[in-house]
């Protein structure tokens, strides 16, 4: 199939007219206000519905609400997040926390905040916070393992105290928690 082509007009061959309308185009953003950050010094305020990094949280007792129940780590696309349960034996001191991991690590270089983790987990343990500026010194510095997650998410609190709860209705039937 053969196409025709126009053929161009003296204007159009001219590079003179291209160049000036390049020419307009920069003159026209010269005068426009800067927006240029200066990042230390100044900050970007995060938009709502921002998704920033994944976090572990805690609850009001200081345990983790994670029950190793693995939801996040099969929804994650990049595979980013890795969870080792505990076993059959648990975790010693998590009180009525059946499955508290043994291991967490999300590595924060193949993450790609899309926060699937956050809306697959139903204990509400992780979530995204606000933040934008991840650093680190190497790979390994941005491999975030349990006790670092912990330690950024912080305290949720909680109105359902889902542990708590399971562990007074286990006294009122006078069985040991």
């Amino acid at each position: 199939m053969i196409i025709k082509r126009k053929k161009l007009s003296l204007w159009e061959r001219l590079y003179l007219p291209a160049m000036l309308g390049g020419f307009k185009v920069t003159v026209r953003h010269f005068f426009k206000k800067k927006v240029t950050m200066q990042y230390p010094e100044e900050r970007w305020v995060v938009p709502e519905g921002y998704r920033g990094a994944p976090y572990l949280v805690k609850d009001q007792e200081g345990r983790t609400k994670c029950v190793s129940c693995q939801l996040c780590e099969f929804v994650c696309p990049p595979k980013a997040i890795r969870i080792t349960p505990p076993g059959p034996t648990g975790v010693p001191g998590a009180g009525n926390v059946e499955k508290a991991p043994a291991e967490f690590e999300i590595n924060m270089l193949r993450c790609i905040f899309c926060g699937f983790c956050q809306e697959v987990c139903p204990e509400e343990a992780i979530f995204l916070m606000q933040d934008y500026s991840l650093t680190g010194t190497g790979r390994d510095g941005m491999i975030y393992d349990k006790d670092k997650l912990l330690a950024l998410g912080g305290v949720h609190n909680d109105q359902t105290r889902k542990w708590n709860r399971k562990a007074e209705e286990a006294r009122a039937q006078g069985v040991k928690p």
